[in-house]
């Protein structure tokens, strides 16, 4: 039993150092496109701006990643059929 406990500890570990960031990526901002995140953030009530950017990066690589995912037609295909 005491194995099995140490192969689950082992894995929680593993997840979490695969999710560790460990890869800095920088970019800057002009003068009105700092604002313009400021204002958004307390708007918004966002706390962690950080976090904030990441997700909104992540969330339009993800939405291309699905546009642009293979599928059996193309999308000629696809549009023709949804307009018929």
């Amino acid at each position: 039993m005491a194995k099995k406990a140490k192969k689950d500890h082992q894995k929680v570990i593993s997840r979490e150092q695969a999710l560790r960031r460990k890869h800095r990526a920088t970019f800057l901002l002009n003068d009105k496109e700092k604002d313009a995140v400021s204002i958004y953030c307390k708007r918004y009530k966002i706390g962690n701006k950080s976090k904030f950017m990441r997700e909104a990066v992540m969330r339009v690589v993800m939405e291309q990643f699905l546009d642009d995912y293979p599928t059996l037609f193309e999308k000629q295909d696809l549009d023709r059929l949804i307009s018929d």
